[in-house]
């Protein structure tokens, strides 16, 4: 898993944006706590469906189909269910 301080020099390095930086810091925290249920996939992205505006949710999807490499392992199989 990607510590915060390793996932901001990777980011500069990429030349994300600001928002884009902070949504998959945001994401990968979400599926951090998350990832110790059984249930985790379903679960981060309910949290992110419900929670996220759709133009963050667009951004992050985006990003993975794009990129997505500083994504959390755990997050992955979730995104399939978050909605855009």
């Amino acid at each position: 898993m990607i510590n915060s301080c390793d996932f901001i020099e990777v980011a500069n390095r990429n030349n994300m944006n600001s928002e884009t930086k902070h949504l998959v810091s945001m994401a990968n925290d979400i599926a951090a706590n998350l990832s110790f249920e059984g249930d985790a996939e379903t679960r981060i992205a309910d949290h992110i469906n419900r929670f996220w505006a759709p133009r963050m949710r667009k951004l992050l999807l985006e990003y993975a189909a794009n990129d997505g490499q500083e994504l959390a392992d755990v997050l992955l199989p979730a995104l399939k269910k978050i909605q855009a």
